[in-house]
């Protein structure tokens, strides 16, 4: 059924918005995506329509078309508030214009304005943008296509912004389709791709396995975040592609030069991932936005994602090592912190704040980060404590671009992980807290499970990270290198880095170049030293020049809002490096035109928001929708009150879910690592207390056996989910040794035949 809440047109029929086809070109580790949005007039009226997209945050738009009929005109980029001035008068005399232009707000965030269509009139628009492809834990490389925008919750002293267009409808109520079609080709095999969309088989092009292609399924409906994740061999060979410059550009100007990216993903020995410190302030930031009480997938047993980060929140406390600090601080229209300052990890501490969690309710209102973060930096850090954040939100928030700010000022004191919960989490607002705070980002999407990616990340804080990091460029006399990228401070196990230059004039002799990369990985030298051509082969695209502009303009973007625009010059240049490269920028927009034979389209107009889906619909939007009306002289502004269905608030969440064996156990685990017998325990190990107690090796401590019992029970039965309680073991094994117990080989012989397991004391780490 269709909403009838200002998605629809005076005559309750869908949207104009008919489908969109995605074309994506991979190479490596960057990608270069083709959209195509399809439109239809069916009314019998001038139309003009609004559709605010998502793109990734990273993404750089690069091409943006308009075809009316046969007819296809190409848009240029203009200083934004010239391209507006130009849009309207276009309108205003009855000429059909386009207009794209990035929100004020957030980067991923675009507003397209389809302009006039006369009734009957097909209308096709087309978009191009480059883009950095995400690095995963397990390595993989994520490529979303955002299909979702949850309704963007905006502070009470903000304006609307462009978020505030932002229309929802529920999931599989979408009047439009999507098809989706991925052409790969790497340096290295591609192992394989996975989504959490039903894709076709994956063809390989050629026998080496570096060229692939692949297909959504048909009948996809745009209902989800569409999410690719590929697999190379040899991802953590650095790599250096020259990329040609374009022709018709000016030489010594960004695109009249060559321009080489440097590709930098170090490999951590075993022994360095296997380490973990004990220093340290972790700060766990949780969103409780009423927004939180969403499920966390469809499903019909599915958690919500309040009760997702409890259990998360529970399996880091038990996880943190003796000797560090903590607190946990919620958020939503305000805050809300367990200690009035970060606390010393002990049994005492740990379980007061499991107390607290048990308590956490999605009940804070709204979504705002800021004031939260603000609070957090004020405070002094510990001495000798690094202070590291982990932030989690399903991303709601229309100020993302001050909040990157924030974070980015506070960097050199606080690192940042930021975790995206649920569809509809902004790109922009979780992969620019952990590319800005150098931690790392995670999305949790469809089913799955918070707490693997959490702890990987939780491992990633507490290891060893690559430091002092220097890259000198090595160019034959005649060349000079301008870096496009600020430079790296540190990298931490899991991240990458994607470096830009700009290589300007020409060498008599030499026709090769080299970069030396050098750092320390836990207290040792790594050096790397890369060649790379200076000439290299002609029409290979434009897509590292344009990621190497868009990544200068983020630069200065983000210098001009922290200056306040006292820093003269700054817009200027932005506007300039993005009329001349053709990426956006926050200052400029894309603008078309199709003059209609010069005749003006006859009758007044109608505004049209096109949806974007939404698993969750907020009460705010569900209680209020509006449909706007525009005429030639005057605006009419008609308000509709709907009812709101008791089952839109959100999906129901399974009343009584399965009690998890893993958590239970993990419960019951002390600060120190060790478990104590009792029932509880046995309950898990699915024994009573007397079967768990009778086996015991005389000479050895209760506690000590009850710690024996609970490894072996979860090397034997949960090794599918060792990510989740690797610390956990680290942290018992520790303990064990620390009590010089005898007879441990006997505990744990004895443990195997109580459960009927076969561990072997070395896989314990005893």
């Amino acid at each position: 059924m269709v909403n009838c809440c200002g998605l629809v047109t005076v005559k309750n029929e869908p949207v104009p918005l008919k489908s969109i086809a995605v074309e994506v070109s991979v190479q490596g580790h960057v990608a270069t995506v083709s959209s195509t949005l399809q439109y239809e007039n069916q009314e019998e009226s001038p139309l003009e329509a609004i559709f605010v997209f998502p793109l990734p945050g990273e993404a750089a738009v690069c091409r943006f078309s308009a075809k009316i009929g046969q007819t296809e005109v190409v848009a240029e980029v203009q200083e934004k508030q010239k391209a507006r001035e130009q849009y309207d008068d276009l309108l205003s005399s009855g000429q059909q214009a386009f207009l794209l232009e990035e929100s004020d707000e957030s980067p991923d965030v675009f507003k397209l304005s389809v302009g006039s269509l006369p009734p009957g009139e097909k209308a096709s628009v087309s978009l191009d943008y480059v883009t950095e492809l995400a690095v995963q834990a397990d390595d993989g490389l994520r490529l979303c296509l955002p299909a979702v925008l949850n309704p963007r919750y905006q502070p009470q002293d903000r304006g609307s912004g462009g978020s505030a267009l932002v229309s929802s409808v529920p999931a599989g109520s979408v009047p439009y389709s999507l098809s989706l079609s991925a052409h790969v080709s790497s340096p290295h095999p591609i192992c394989r791709i996975e989504s959490n969309c039903s894709l076709d088989p994956l063809n390989y092009l050629n026998t080496e396995k570096t060229q692939a292609t692949v297909s959504l399924a048909a009948g996809h409906q745009f209902d989800r975040d569409v999410e690719l994740l590929l697999y190379y061999q040899d991802t953590h060979q650095p790599t250096a592609i020259v990329e040609a410059a374009q022709t018709s550009a000016k030489p010594g100007s960004l695109m009249g030069d060559p321009v080489v990216m440097l590709s930098l993903y170090p490999e951590f020995p075993n022994d360095v991932m296997s380490s973990m410190t004990s220093l340290g302030e972790i700060l766990f930031v949780v969103d409780r936005s009423g927004s939180m009480s969403c499920p966390m997938h469809n499903g019909s047993v599915a958690q919500d994602r309040i009760g997702s980060a409890r259990d998360t929140l529970l399996l880091l406390l038990k996880s943190l090592p003796m000797g560090c600090y903590f607190n946990i601080i919620g958020f939503g229209s305000r805050y809300e912190s367990f200690f009035p300052k970060s606390v010393e990890y002990s049994q005492k501490t740990m379980d007061e704040a499991l107390q607290k969690v048990k308590a956490m309710r999605a009940d804070l209102g709204g979504t705002e980060i800021l004031q939260p973060l603000k609070h957090i930096y004020s405070q002094p850090c510990l001495p000798d404590q690094p202070r590291q954040l982990f932030l989690f939100t399903d991303g709601e928030v229309g100020n993302t671009k001050e909040v990157l700010d924030l974070v980015k000022a506070n960097a050199g004191s606080h690192r940042c992980f930021s975790f995206g919960i649920g569809e509809g989490a902004s790109s922009a607002l979780i992969s620019g807290v952990a590319k800005q705070g150098g931690g790392h980002s995670q999305f949790i999407t469809g089913q799955d499970r918070m707490q693997p990616k959490v702890m990987q990340s939780l491992r990633f804080a507490l290891q060893p990270a690559v430091v002092d990091i220097s890259v000198k460029w090595n160019v034959p006399k005649g060349v000079s290198v301008t870096p496009l990228s600020p430079p790296i401070r540190v990298l931490f196990q899991g991240q990458r880095a994607l470096l830009y230059a700009q290589l300007t004039g020409k060498s008599s002799g030499d026709t090769e170049g080299s970069v030396t990369v050098k750092y320390n990985l836990a207290e040792q030298p790594v050096e790397n030293q890369l060649s790379f051509s200076l000439k290299p082969a002609e029409d290979t695209g434009l897509t590292i020049h344009r990621l190497g502009a868009r990544t200068l303009i983020r630069s200065l973007e983000m210098e001009e809002r922290q200056g306040d625009g006292k820093k003269k010059g700054v817009q200027e240049k932005v506007v300039e490096l993005s009329v001349q490269s053709g990426v956006s920028s926050v200052f400029t927009a894309f603008i078309a035109v199709h003059k209609v034979d010069g005749e003006a389209v006859q009758g007044p107009m109608l505004l049209r928001q096109v949806p974007t889906p939404s698993v969750s619909v907020s009460v705010k939007q569900q209680r209020r929708c509006k449909e706007m009306i525009l005429c030639r002289y005057f605006v009419t502004v008609l308000t509709i009150c709907c009812p709101v269905p008791s089952d839109l608030d959100c999906p129901a969440t399974s009343s009584n879910p399965v009690k998890d064996t893993l958590l239970q156990l993990i419960s019951l685990q002390k600060a120190s690592g060790s478990w104590v017998l009792e029932a509880a325990l046995a309950e898990v190990l699915g024994k009573t207390e007397e079967e768990v107690a009778k086996p015991k090796p005389a000479p050895v401590d209760q506690e000590v056996w009850a710690t024996v019992l609970a490894l072996v029970w979860l090397y034997g039965f949960k090794m599918e989910a060792q990510e989740e309680w690797q610390f956990l073991a680290l942290k018992a094994v520790s303990w064990i040794q620390a009590q010089k117990a005898a007879s441990v080989s006997e505990c744990v012989q004895a443990g195997n035949t109580l459960l009927g397991c076969q561990v072997q004391k070395d896989t314990l780490g005893l």
